[in-house]
């Protein structure tokens, strides 16, 4: 379980949950990082520190998200990438809102049908492996916008970090070694992959070792003196364009060309006095996350308790209803009508309210669609600013490592983004998702998405910064961080290193992390029907990132009152190789 500490485990193994303090549950936590002008949370600790770096050189929070991302490219080669796509949300210290949508896009050549055979079964693993799984990327064009409109600093200055780990390489620590021994086997399938990521003997880089990526410093070099235009119309997509038609993908330079990131306005709703800023199709993040936040405002979850088994069952209850909806009738919003103003209105929560049975486990089979694959590889980051300009950005290759290719002489590992859509509707994917036709695979569309970069404000100005990896369970992840802080008075890195359950509709299951049930509480649900999936010996899930301003729990913060100061930053556990900074 690597950094996710036994002293944590231990405290969960014994607890009765109803009976203990969370100061109690997690007196093994890491205490949240202070910062008084700044706070930069990743899953690599030297991008944290460029971070922070630029913010301290008088970059605001924009301008930081811009260097981390470039430098992640290089340090966390598992997610963080040029070759694929993401999120982010925005909140500007003068309240403007946006959120960019930069995510891949199926190829121009893509059909509905591409990934099954000729009886209509879908091909194993020919929507993650190779070529043919590669969705056009997006990362440095959204990147580059992000910049122009709400950053400060110039593109080269940005990028020079990123240019230089590149170049010079960085020295691995346990953790970023750990990453690559992770996916050596993967890596090891690609010539280019193996070259750049593996010793001449086939083996991974190790602890200590340092590890030099010059065909990446070399694009990464053009598009900080050229812009997007060298990636998109210059040496790396002639590149990668040269190697799909080698490897059998259909990736065409139009694809490149043509390739523009989305503006929308972020999904926003309130909870307990809380405003939720979040992201809208093609992410179901913020809905589903706002949708299950309307159904359990009014329950007492304070009063019940954080592991409880009345909350759980409710929390289980209100992500089954939300997961209906957003399994079926969600997508991406060029190619379907969301039927967001329900999904988002208190009164259709009320609605759900009234068909859950207190006390009794639901049946999903009974719940009719209300109207992809997703894997946990995926990164995320959180960064605010000291004038209240702060940043939540989600972005991934999909897979660990992406489609573990990379088209020679680029130094880029591509994305298998097109394993996210709906390969054959109704089919149960991966992580056991039914999905319909909203997200069938077609032309120039974005898959549907879990990702959910979030920021939170009271009273007018920023609260939290919240987000996390974890496939179809990023949703519940940053959703429990959100109640962690607000429902059962955890400090921020309680909140992100808390574990947790997951109801997802279909398998009709509660899945758990070690040691989030007491033996208690696991009899009474189970005495209240419901299946459960999980065990001590289990995985754990995710790596959220999270910010709180104005002090380390919502107590303090209250405490202080208008003289609360400071932001205080946390990175969960289960992120080997991540940190927060701030200064």
């Amino acid at each position: 379980m690597g950094l996710y500490t036994r002293q944590l485990i231990a405290s969960f193994a014994a607890l009765s949950v109803l009976a203990v303090s969370p100061a109690s549950l997690f007196a093994a936590v890491p205490a949240p990082v202070e910062g008084k002008n700044g706070m930069v949370v990743t899953a690599q600790h030297l991008a944290t520190d460029v971070g922070v770096e630029v913010l301290k050189a008088g970059g605001n929070a924009v301008d930081a998200a811009v260097a981390v991302a470039y430098t992640l490219a290089v340090t966390y080669p598992t997610a963080g990438n040029i070759g694929g796509g993401g999120f982010m949300t925005l909140r500007m210290a003068d309240g403007r809102t946006d959120f960019l949508d930069f995510r891949e896009k199926a190829p121009l050549a893509a059909t509905k049908t591409m990934y099954l055979d000729d009886k209509g079964e879908i091909v194993p693993r020919a929507s993650l492996d190779g070529y043919l799984a590669v969705g056009t990327p997006g990362t440095v064009k959204g990147l580059e916008l992000a910049r122009e409109k709400y950053g400060s600093k110039d593109r080269a200055t940005l990028m020079a970090p990123a240019i230089a780990l590149a170049r010079d390489g960085f020295t691995l620590t346990q953790g970023d070694a750990s990453i690559l021994a992770g996916g050596a086997k993967r890596l090891a399938k690609d010539p280019e992959a193996a070259k750049i990521f593996l010793k001449s003997d086939g083996t991974p880089y190790g602890e200590g070792e340092v590890l030099k990526q010059p065909d990446l410093a070399r694009v990464l070099g053009e598009i900080s003196a050229k812009g997007p235009d060298a990636f998109y119309k210059g040496f790396a997509a002639d590149s990668i364009v040269k190697a799909s038609e080698a490897g059998k993908g259909i990736l065409t330079k139009a694809d490149f060309e043509q390739y523009k990131v989305r503006e929308f306005k972020p999904v926003e709703c309130d909870y307990r006095g809380y405003h939720i800023i979040s992201s809208p199709p093609p992410s179901s993040g913020g809905v589903i996350i706002c949708e299950i936040l309307n159904i359990l405002e009014a329950y007492p979850l304070a009063s019940q308790g954080y592991g409880a088994a009345s909350t759980v069952s409710q929390m289980a209850e209100a992500m089954r209803y939300a997961y209906v909806d957003r399994n079926a009738a969600l997508g991406d919003p060029d190619f379907v009508k969301n039927p967001l103003p329900k999904m988002l209105d208190k009164a259709y929560a009320a609605e759900i309210r009234q068909k859950i049975d207190p006390g009794k486990a639901g049946k999903s089979a009974d719940l009719k669609p209300f109207g992809g694959k997703e894997s946990t590889e995926t990164t995320h980051f959180s960064i605010l600013d000291g004038k209240g300009n702060a940043v939540s950005v989600t972005y991934t290759l999909n897979g660990s490592f992406g489609a573990g290719v990379v088209a020679p002489g680029t130094g880029i590992l591509l994305n298998n983004e097109m394993d996210d859509f709906t390969s054959k509707p109704g089919v149960p994917n991966l992580y056991g998702l039914v999905q319909g036709e909203a997200n069938a695979i077609a032309p120039q569309k974005t898959p549907l998405s879990s990702m959910s970069p979030t920021i939170i404000t009271r009273d007018g100005k920023p609260f939290m910064v919240i987000g996390s990896p974890g496939g179809s369970r990023i949703i519940t992840i940053t959703l429990e961080a959100i109640l962690n802080v607000v429902d059962f008075g955890m400090d921020i890195s309680m909140a992100v290193n808390a574990p947790r359950i997951h109801h997802q509709w279909q398998p009709d299951k509660i899945f758990y992390e070690p040691y989030a049930l007491s033996p208690d509480t696991i009899k009474l649900l189970q005495s209240m029907g419901y299946t459960l999936d999980g065990g001590n010996d289990g995985p754990v899930w995710g790596q959220a990132a999270g910010i709180l301003v104005g002090g380390k729990s919502l107590a303090e913060i209250d405490k202080a009152g208008a003289k609360a100061t400071g932001m205080f930053g946390a990175i969960d556990a289960r992120a080997v190789a991540g940190s927060a900074k701030g200064y």
